[in-house]
């Protein structure tokens, strides 16, 4: 669209990665920004990028781009082993920025990039688009409501099944100090969800455990030694005071997907996925009260491109949308900095606990 908020992409790929199969349809969609930019890594590649992407000029080096005036705002799709002091660098160029998830390797680290981002007035939103799934946005709506009464308690469980040879260019995923490993990307993606409907925690308890100790790299047959979990716990309670738990299981050939129930004092919600995708899956939610079950289809007010199931381009789209009206109106749109330190803080909280047995309580 012309006339749109200049977007400049640090991370673009004419042919794979997160970017160019979620956030390029998205950007494709979108009445509210143009991609005037691209950067990525040599110049060859950058020039590729840009074509794909429909760039009018492509940058080897991030940080030309981001001294370029037409870019208003930058997505940072580089993952974050990868990505030095980009965040920093965008928003002291003034720059608008979409961070993918996860933003930063703990919380402290997410609110110095928010503390950044508010001196310098730009507008940020991180990448946790599951949250806009149509049926997190209705299942929220109804626990908010007084649906099923005061909430006594919650659950979720979230399983997926991973294999055991991987490419090489996955090899952070199972360092536990890169900040890409399953508690960080499946967690936090998962665990944003649940939040999001049912509101944070204030304490918790959590362990950790690496049940899968080795993996093999498919390009050479190397092994390769795993020290981040594939078992992921928390049990605490929540900001309203209902007690929860959780349990993300990584591992084996096939996972069950989600489950998340909400026992109330007048009824019971359960919200469940029919595969194990971790961003889009087809999701029923049900009611159970003392009349019996019902099925609780999600309302055409909550759908995403005219449907109940959308893709994760789509629910990337959301975000967009609310980021786009951040950057005209001034107003914080979620998911943004904000969301992100506060999973980062559950996570942090977890690992703390992991590693000294005790209940951690947060801020």
């Amino acid at each position: 669209m012309a006339n749109g908020i200049g977007l400049g992409i640090i991370g673009a790929h004419a042919q794979r990665g997160w970017a160019r199969a979620v956030h390029l349809p998205a950007l494709r969609e979108s009445p509210d920004f143009d991609v005037v930019a691209v950067a990525s890594t040599g110049a060859a590649q950058a020039a590729e990028a840009a074509a794909v992407w429909g760039a009018e000029r492509s940058y080897a080096d991030a940080h030309e781009l981001l001294a370029d005036p037409a870019v208003e705002a930058v997505l940072v799709a580089v993952q974050l082993p990868k990505r030095g002091d980009l965040v920093e660098a965008a928003i002291a160029a003034g720059k608008h920025v979409y961070v993918e998830w996860p933003l930063a390797p703990d919380a402290d680290t997410a609110l110095r990039y928010r503390d950044l981002a508010e001196a310098a007035g730009v507008r940020h939103a991180v990448g946790l688009q599951t949250r806009n799934h149509p049926a997190i946005r209705y299942l929220r709506e109804l626990i908010a409501a007084g649906e099923i009464g005061e909430v006594l308690s919650a659950s979720l469980h979230y399983s997926i099944g991973t294999a055991e040879t991987w490419s090489e260019r996955y090899a952070d995923l199972f360092d536990k100090t890169k900040g890409v490993n399953h508690l960080a990307v499946v967690g936090g993606h998962a665990m944003d969800q649940f939040g999001h409907a049912l509101g944070p925690f204030t304490e918790l308890t959590g362990r950790l455990s690496t049940r899968i100790p080795e993996v093999r790299i498919a390009e050479t047959g190397a092994p390769l030694q795993v020290t981040s979990p594939d078992q992921i716990l928390a049990h605490g309670v929540l900001a309203s005071g209902a007690p929860a738990s959780v349990h993300i299981m990584t591992g084996g050939p096939a996972g069950a997907g989600y489950r998340l129930e909400v026992q109330g004092r007048t009824g019971r919600l359960v919200l469940v996925s029919a595969d194990e995708s971790l961003v889009a899956p087809r999701y029923t939610l049900s009611k159970t009260t003392a009349a019996g079950t019902e099925a609780m289809p999600v309302p055409k007010r909550h759908w995403t491109n005219g449907s109940d199931n959308p893709s994760p381009s789509d629910n990337a789209g959301e975000v967009y949308r609310g980021f786009a009206a951040a950057i005209r109106t001034g107003v914080a749109a979620e998911p943004n900095f904000d969301t992100a330190a506060t999973v980062h803080r559950t996570q942090d909280a977890i690992r703390t606990s992991d590693a000294t047995g005790l209940r951690q309580t947060l801020r």
